[in-house]
């Protein structure tokens, strides 16, 4: 690990290969983390996939809290901004992620009212939204995130052009869901009908009609069988395996399991995770269920606040080496530990208690129920830290995005 004296200049590749290659190249297992992060460095989440209000009740963000998140798609930092922190710094290793933080941050700031705001990122679909982009961002933007969305696709287009075509049906997320439907419909129904349901007894009536008899398909048992076939939900094999408890359970069934949680545990009047896997948009008029950072209520917060919060491109554990000792006290680290081996969970975790104040916090997700540290983590490097048992368990039920196996949070001792 690179100490704070000597951090190196290092390409977008080298980091993400450090957070995902386990494997040798030349095997079959290293060859599949090479397919992931060759995959990965184009854009992955544009809608991050943790459920923000429930980071928040975890978090008890106060005027003095100082995070630091794994960037994603930024719905969470900018949601993060609606409780108020002092200061919000997003990491990503992803440059596309990196720039479509920037731009929310930069719309969130420049922007003259809600209604522009929501028509960018909440209908995202409007040719007039290239004009927004146009006339009121794009001086604004530093030139590399300019460079970006100015630059094109291979269709030629401008990537900016992409939210004037519902962006959140880009990105690998976007097009593993579209596949998603695409295959549905094959098999002679549409996840779609989701959207029909009025309470949560027809949505449980609906999905063991339309929905559950997909999983028990020999197409989907095959594809889903596939480490490859996760990439889209941004699941590297390590993040595979432990999904499928190392063997011990089959992944269509793993998928059932979360899918019926998301169409049926949670009100869809409540649920926007749900309206976007099912509908694929949020409601066009802004009615339905919206992420905090959307909400008319909180945008003009969030523009006073918006100065707060920086996006960089870098390892976590090499930007936690580069600040001061007890310095921060809320930690977001999504499911990215899923990703890592045990020299690397120990590297984060001792730079973790080293810059955390007392009473900081650490949440995150696993794809299995359980918290992945102990017995992996170096005892004494725990020993400062509170396993949370039953509100983790709570705060995981409250979880309206649904996918994952276990939600945790630590808190360190004063």
């Amino acid at each position: 690990m690179i100490s704070t004296t000597t951090v190196l200049p290092r390409t977008s590749p080298d980091l993400l290969g450090d957070a995902v290659h386990q494997h040798g190249r030349l095997t079959a297992r290293g060859s599949l983390e090479r397919a992931f992060t060759f995959a990965f460095r184009a854009m992955v989440y544009p809608q991050i996939w943790e459920d923000p209000d429930v980071d928040m009740a975890a978090l008890e963000i106060t005027p003095q809290s100082r995070i630091v998140t794994i960037a994603s798609g930024g719905c969470n930092i900018l949601s993060y901004l609606t409780a108020n922190p002092a200061q919000i710094y997003g990491v990503d290793l992803n440059a596309t992620h990196v720039a479509l933080v920037k731009l929310k941050l930069a719309a969130a700031r420049h922007l003259p009212d809600h209604a522009t705001f929501f028509q960018l990122f909440g209908n995202a679909n409007t040719r007039a939204n290239t004009a927004i982009y146009d006339t009121l961002l794009a001086h604004r933007l530093d030139s590399e995130t300019r460079s970006y969305w100015e630059g094109r696709e291979i269709s030629g287009r401008r990537r900016i052009s992409r939210f004037a075509r519902n962006v959140y049906k880009f990105g690998l997320l976007g097009r593993f869901i579209s596949i998603g439907h695409l295959l549905a419909r094959s098999l002679g129904t549409n996840p779609a009908i989701m959207m029909t349901a009025k309470t949560r007894d027809e949505q449980i009536v609906l999905f063991d009609k339309h929905l559950a008899p997909l999983f028990e398909r020999p197409i989907v048992k095959w594809v889903t069988a596939q480490r490859a076939s996760l990439f889209g939900l941004g699941i590297p094999p390590a993040q595979y395996d432990a999904l499928c408890d190392h063997g011990a359970l089959h992944m269509q069934d793993v998928l059932h399991e979360r899918v019926r949680r998301l169409a049926t545990d949670f009100d869809l009047k409540d649920n926007y995770f749900a309206w976007q896997a099912f509908g694929r948009s949020y409601a066009q008029d802004g009615t339905g269920p919206l992420p905090p950072y959307l909400r008319s209520e909180n945008f003009a917060a969030i523009k006073i606040r918006a100065p707060r919060a920086s996006v960089v491109k870098e390892n976590l554990i090499t930007f936690l080496q580069q600040q001061p000792s007890a310095s921060l006290d809320r930690y977001v680290l999504l499911d990215a530990q899923d990703w890592m081996d045990d020299d690397t969970l120990n590297a984060l975790w001792r730079e973790i208690s080293r810059t955390a104040r007392p009473g900081a916090r650490v949440i995150f997700r696993t794809a299995g129920r359980d918290t992945i540290l102990p017995g992996r983590v170096l005892p004494a490097t725990l020993e400062p830290w509170q396993y949370q048992f039953e509100q983790s368990a709570k705060f995981h039920a409250q979880d309206r995005s649904a996918i994952y196996g276990g939600f945790h949070l630590y808190i360190k001792a004063e």
